[in-house]
Formats: structure tokens, C-alpha cells, sequence
């Protein structure tokens, strides 16, 4: 069993920690949560910091606990934003909640008969029936407003204008902490950085309301090199759902990370252990054209979020690009995962009813399309063996394109060279 706080020292996510903290983790069994927010039916890779902090209290015996805050997304969460969030209904939020806790599966073990079994609870449930009155008269009593107008997180909203909903934020996930505290025994709270002043507006409440000690841990927020967002892609988010971002280009995201930010995310979002990772540090130095680093990473955080055989997929996937897919490989991928991989190549349509028959490669390629600008070009490509259809050299002009090699029952794939490719889709209609 390893220590917590040394193992997510090494590992770089410890941004504060509070005193005492790692004398209480290694005194006995600890429950600690993390929250987070159900806005979402998916988490995305920004939350993978928070999970892996769970999983690796929990792999150090200790009791991790997922909150979502149903109630506190009906309010929003001031910290690190410039607007107020739109509020949700419960029914969404439910739906949501469930969504998160099949994806939170993955990383934590929920089933064991263990007392250090994970557990999912939801906010809402013991803030829903407490009334105005009584919020305002046992819990806004002991935290005053000059404490909480000190935090830097409602500071920095003052200047553009904070609303008296998420003003309140701060006493809403301080009472979580002590609700949690009170009910579960939760002695430790862990969040981004961002959060060090909620986290510890908690741990002041639980010291005033029933004089006990309670514990704050933060990681780093995670940037890139480059200084732009951490998780983000010209799409939006990169989520955990597949049905949001395929696993291939999940995969991707992992592959195209700089060579300084692999070294750091290597440590975070895998489980590898130290002396494996220093290796292939070292390694990747000595040849970082292989981007050894890269390919262990996004094969680790794959499976992880994933599996093995969407892992395979997206590697095989990707293989194609660099000219070592085959057709057999071709065949293997899904719709979304071929359109995936050649988003952005140039493409045409050509009548379904045109390939039924066979269509000639020359006139497919010179007339029903353009990926030859004449038939003399063509004839060059072939002679000198550069034109593959569907991964299968053509040597052959009059040979016959017919509706059985369609991929997917709908597209031809055309390579010119070792680089450049061609999509050909196959519609219900005439050509165009």
C-alpha cells in the first residue's frame, strides 16, 4: 500500500496542503471527497486530475467518496468564471449524475465489501427539503461576510459583478463538508487549486459548528506549455463519453501533446510507477522522433478511460495515416472512426447506382471526380506504383470499381503517394 501524499508528490499534483493533513492519512483509514459538477451527462479530461486523486486514495486504503452537487449546480460555482452558469432542472441533473457515476466506474471500486468501498452522493438530497430560515439561521451565522468576501475566487468576481446565488456557493459546499463530516466521518476535502477557498471556507465551518478538524488538499490546474487550455480542442471538450469524443480521437488528443507536456502528464493521468516512468522519460530523450512518451501515454489513459480493444482500434486507426494501415485494417473501422481519421481530405460524390455495374478507375478518378486533373497524370501515378485504392495498389487503369469494395457500403479511399489522400462517397442520387 503506498503513502498518498508522497505518492501524489512525485507524481506533481499537490498545489496546497493543509497542515496536519499528511500526519491524518497516515494515522488511520481517511474518507476524503472531491465534487464535482453534474452541468454535464459526461465528465471530460479536465476532471481526470480530481479522479485520479480518488483513485489513488483509494489505492492507498483510504475511503474515497464522488459528490455531485445537484444542488450546488442549480447555483453555479463563481470560481474561475466570468458569467453565471445556467441553472438545471432536477430531472436533468439526476440523469446526469447517473451518466457520471457509470464513467466514475472505470476508476473506482464502488462493489467491494472493503470499508474503504467508494461511495456516490448527491447534494441535493440533504439541501432540498432544508428551508431559507434554517440555512441562514445554523449554518450563515458562523462564516462572515468579510471571510468570504477574503477568498480570491469571489474577489475576482466582485469587479464584473457577482449575484447573491453564487455568492452563496461558498456556504453551500462548506455545509457539504460538514454534512459529509458529520455523516460519513469525511475528514478531507481535495479539489483543483481553484478551490482552496471553498475547501477551507469547509473545514472552518466544521471547526466552528462541532469543533472538529478537518482536512484541505489541492492539485495543480493543469495548463499546457504553449499557454493555451488544458482539454480543449477547435470541437470544444475533450469528454470520457465515446458518443461525445470517439476513442480515436481521444487517442489523438494524448498523441499531438507536446513533448514538456507528456513528460508531465505521463506522471498524472497514468499509473505507472516512478521508476518506469523516469525510464521512458530518459528514453524519449535519447530519440524523440518515436515519441515513445506520446504512445505510452495515450495507450495508458485510453484503456483506462476506455479499453483495451478501443485503444487497438484507435492505434490501428492511426496507423493508416502513416502508410502502414492495411486493407484489412480499413475494413475493421467503424463509420465514425474512418471519417475520423480523414476529416479534412478532400472529398466527392458519386452516384450509388454509378458503381453497381463497376465503374472504370480512369473515368472514376478523371471524370466522376477530380483527383486527377487529367488521364495522363493518372497513367504516371500508375506506372510509378503511388495509387492505392482502399490500401490496395492499383496497377491497372481499366480496372473495374464496383459496389463490393465499398467501405462502410459507401466510400472509396483514394492514396496518391505516401501522403496524399482522396474520399469518394457513394450517395443515393445522382452524381453531382
Amino acid at each position: 500500500m503506498v503513502n498518498f501524499i508522497e505518492e501524489l508528490s512525485w507524481r506533481g499534483m499537490i498545489h496546497d496542503i493543509m497542515p496536519g493533513t499528511k500526519e491524518q492519512l497516515e494515522k488511520e483509514m481517511t474518507t476524503g471527497y472531491v465534487g464535482f459538477d453534474p452541468t454535464s451527462d459526461s465528465l471530460h479530461i479536465g476532471n481526470l486530475v480530481s479522479i485520479m486523486m480518488l483513485k489513488h486514495l483509494q489505492l492507498a486504503g483510504h475511503k474515497p467518496i464522488v459528490l455531485v452537487g445537484g444542488a450546488t449546480g442549480m447555483v453555479g460555482d463563481p470560481s474561475g468564471k466570468s458569467e453565471e452558469r445556467n441553472l438545471l432542472d432536477e430531472a436533468t441533473l439526476r440523469h446526469n449524475q447517473e451518466c457520471i457515476r457509470k464513467q466514475l466506474l472505470k476508476f473506482l471500486d464502488f462493489e467491494n465489501d472493503h470499508p474503504n468501498h467508494a461511495e456516490l452522493v448527491n447534494n441535493f438530497d440533504w439541501t432540498k427539503d432544508y428551508s431559507f430560515l434554517a440555512f441562514l439561521r445554523d449554518i450563515g451565522k458562523h462564516l462572515t461576510v468579510n471571510y468570504m468576501l477574503a477568498k480570491d475566487s469571489v474577489k475576482k468576481r466582485l469587479e464584473t459583478g457577482l449575484s447573491f446565488t453564487e455568492f452563496s456557493y461558498q456556504l453551500l459546499q462548506a455545509f457539504d463538508f460538514y454534512h459529509l463530516y458529520k455523516t460519513k466521518n469525511c475528514r478531507l476535502q481535495m479539489g483543483g487549486s481553484d478551490q482552496w477557498g471553498n475547501i477551507t471556507s469547509g473545514t472552518e465551518l466544521i471547526r466552528r459548528m462541532a469543533g472538529g478538524e478537518a482536512f484541505a488538499l489541492t492539485c495543480p490546474l493543469i495548463t499546457k506549455s504553449d499557454g493555451g487550455k488544458f482539454g480543449k480542442t477547435e470541437e470544444g471538450n475533450v469528454w470520457l463519453d465515446p458518443k461525445k469524443t470517439s476513442p480515436y480521437k481521444f487517442y489523438q488528443f494524448w498523441m499531438n501533446v507536446s513533448d514538456v507536456d507528456a513528460e508531465r502528464y505521463i506522471r498524472i493521468f497514468t499509473l505507472l510507477p516512478g521508476d518506469m516512468i523516469e525510464k521512458l522519460i530518459a528514453q524519449h530523450k535519447e530519440a524523440p522522433h518515436l515519441r515513445l512518451l506520446q504512445q505510452t501515454l495515450a495507450r495508458e489513459i485510453t484503456i483506462l478511460v476506455h479499453s483495451e480493444h478501443d485503444f487497438q482500434s484507435a492505434f490501428e486507426a492511426s496507423q493508416i495515416l502513416f502508410g502502414k494501415g492495411t486493407a484489412e485494417t480499413l475494413t475493421k473501422l467503424d463509420e465514425e472512426t474512418f471519417l475520423s481519421v480523414f476529416e479534412g481530405v478532400p472529398s466527392f460524390e458519386v452516384a450509388l447506382s454509378e458503381f453497381e455495374s463497376g465503374i472504370r478507375l480512369t473515368e472514376l478518378l478523371t471524370v466522376k471526380t477530380q483527383v486527377f486533373a487529367s488521364k495522363g497524370e493518372l497513367r504516371r501515378m500508375l506506372d510509378g506504383g503511388g495509387l492505392s485504392i482502399n490500401k490496395i495498389k492499383a496497377d491497372n487503369q481499366d480496372m473495374l470499381i464496383a459496389r463490393n469494395m465499398l467501405i462502410n457500403q459507401k466510400y472509396i479511399l483514394v492514396q496518391k503517394g505516401k501522403k496524399n489522400y482522396y474520399l469518394i462517397e457513394a450517395v443515393k442520387r445522382n452524381s453531382l
